[in-house]
């Protein structure tokens, strides 16, 4: 096994799926892209982010004190790709990508209508670790897809794939053994030209 201790390039934990992070304050909505995010506990149950305080998103969720977690299906990779590589501050990515809401229950964070999974959570933590912060959320409400789950909560892989991140812009779907690099630009032109 080689050693290196140029461990800046660290990303030996992937893939993992990449969530759709959302929120809304003072009338405005966002939504980013995560990798990096965990439950925590589940009793209470707890979910975690971590997130750059750079982040537009970042910034309406200390103003909310809330947010919501989505998991979306491998046919809205170009989605995630392009949500994760725009600027809320700059666009209004929920008009500029076409993105439908559902109603939510328990909080005011967007929950995306094509998402087979999403928690609404309330801001609990948000701590400073390194460049991120990790930001917890007691999750409030789940909204999930009845047929992507089995009674007990597992995922059905026959009927919903998960958006799996494996670093630097690439996504992996679980039938296809073959990583695929999504370029955000284009997705973001693509979903603008497609929602004008």
């Amino acid at each position: 096994m080689k050693i290196s201790e140029e461990v800046q390039r660290f990303g030996y934990h992937y893939p993992q799926i990449a969530a759709v992070i959302t929120a809304r304050a003072n009338g405005r909505a966002n939504a980013m892209t995560a990798a990096w995010q965990t439950p925590v506990s589940s009793r209470p149950p707890l979910y975690g982010v971590a997130i750059s305080p750079k982040r537009f998103t970042y910034s309406l969720i200390l103003k909310s004190g809330e947010f919501a977690v989505n998991f979306l299906p491998w046919e809205k990779a170009e989605l995630v790709a392009a949500v994760g590589g725009s600027k809320g501050e700059k666009i209004d990515k929920f008009k500029s990508f076409g993105i439908e809401e559902e109603e939510s229950i328990k909080t005011g964070a967007p929950i995306l209508k094509c998402a087979y999974g999403a928690y609404e959570c309330r801001l609990v933590s948000d701590q400073a670790y390194g460049d991120h912060r990790f930001i917890i959320g007691e999750v409030l409400a789940v909204h999930y897809l009845e047929d992507a789950f089995s009674d007990e909560g597992i995922i059905n892989l026959d009927k919903v794939r998960p958006v799996l991140y494996v670093g630097l812009d690439s996504y992996v779907d679980i039938n296809t053994p073959k990583v695929v690099a999504i370029e955000r630009l284009k997705a973001i032109r693509y979903l603008e030209e497609e929602h004008d």
